[in-house]
């Protein structure tokens, strides 16, 4: 099990929004890169980067600074936010991003999604970020009538080689996480999943990790670790004593 810090970014800073409304965000740090320096020194083995301008923007908008955050740091980067062209997730992994997520390009164009996971086998990761049950996308503004868990396994069949599954509600709240939903959907897919959204407490974590052997690979926490709420290298102590964290 890997802990996943998360940096989003708005107007160049990093920020968190509670449930990705606009106006609800807080400042934790002026310096992008220096906070992704910080979370490689503190351990991580991963950074969960979105860029939140090019998700309302539906563009990249910080793909210079993400492209400086990967030349500064040596662990694995995966990006989104406002991803739609072959030439974006070429700009970004010739930058050296490991793995780019899409989301809303997913849902509006099948056949280009296919023939994207195709030509970039392996570095494609599904945004699959629900409320109530429905996949929401345009950076979380439009909420469609697709179910999630079904969209999950239409991902899948399609080459995802992994899931980030959040719960709108729950993102920036720092309520927990949505245990039985996260259930279900792990009894649907086989990819790797990453969970995102109100984990807040290492109570959290130590219940999350029941389900590691049911395709749960990761936990990505945002707004907990800024606001002191979960230590991250107690976190990863927790995951190491209850396993072996994975570097994937």
């Amino acid at each position: 099990m890997i802990i996943i810090p998360a940096i989003d970014l708005k107007d160049g800073k990093c920020v968190r929004l509670r449930q990705g409304k606009e106006g609800t965000e807080t400042v934790f740090h002026q310096d992008p890169v220096a906070m992704a320096c910080y979370w490689e020194s503190c351990g991580a083995k991963r950074l969960h980067v979105i860029d939140l301008d090019g998700a309302f923007l539906k563009r990249p908008y910080h793909v210079e600074i993400v492209k400086e955050m990967a030349k500064a740091i040596s662990i694995p980067v995966q990006v989104g936010g406002g991803i739609r062209t072959i030439e974006h997730i070429e700009a970004y992994l010739k930058a050296g991003i490991r793995w780019v997520i899409l989301g809303t390009l997913a849902l509006n164009d099948e056949e280009n999604f296919r023939k994207i996971c195709e030509q970039f086998p392996g570095r494609i990761i599904l945004a699959l970020d629900a409320q109530n049950g429905k996949v929401a996308v345009e950076g979380w503004k439009k909420v469609t009538n697709i179910e999630a868990f079904a969209f999950a396994q239409k991902a899948q069949k399609l080459g995802v080689v992994g899931i980030n599954y959040t719960d709108i509600s729950r993102d920036g709240m720092e309520v927990g996480p949505n245990f039985e939903a996260l259930s279900i959907l792990l009894k649907k897919v086989e990819v790797p999943v990453y969970v995102a959204g109100g984990v807040a407490k290492i109570e959290d974590i130590k219940r999350l990790l029941f389900f590691k052997t049911h395709g749960l690979a990761g936990i990505i926490i945002g707004r907990a670790l800024y606001s002191g709420k979960i230590d991250f290298r107690q976190a990863m102590e927790v995951t190491k004593k209850n396993g072996r964290q994975l570097d994937l």
